[in-house]
């Protein structure tokens, strides 16, 4: 199924992930590097994380040291409410 909206994305249980990864270059191994990706991602699986990482192996000379991950809360059908009555603004 193509996801296409962020409201559906949502609907999903998609949310902002955030990944820190800590890595080394071959040229300098004794330094730890940071890099910082976001992305709309479904907790607790992260697909999108998941391929990042694993183009990350195949394609980057950089080490993998460590990845940190935070994900916000996950938009449940319980958050929605309907409103009955109509609400006039001047």
């Amino acid at each position: 199924m193509l996801v296409g909206s962020d409201f559906q994305k949502r609907i999903l249980g998609y949310g902002l992930m955030t990944a820190e990864i800590l890595y080394r270059i071959p040229d300098h191994p004794k330094f730890l590097q940071s890099f910082l990706w976001q992305t709309e991602d479904l907790a607790p699986h992260f697909p999108e994380l998941n391929k990042f990482l694993a183009f990350w192996e195949k394609e980057i000379e950089a080490r993998i040291h460590t990845v940190r991950v935070a994900h916000q809360d996950l938009l449940e059908p319980v958050d929605y409410r309907y409103a009955k009555g109509e609400i006039c603004v001047h």
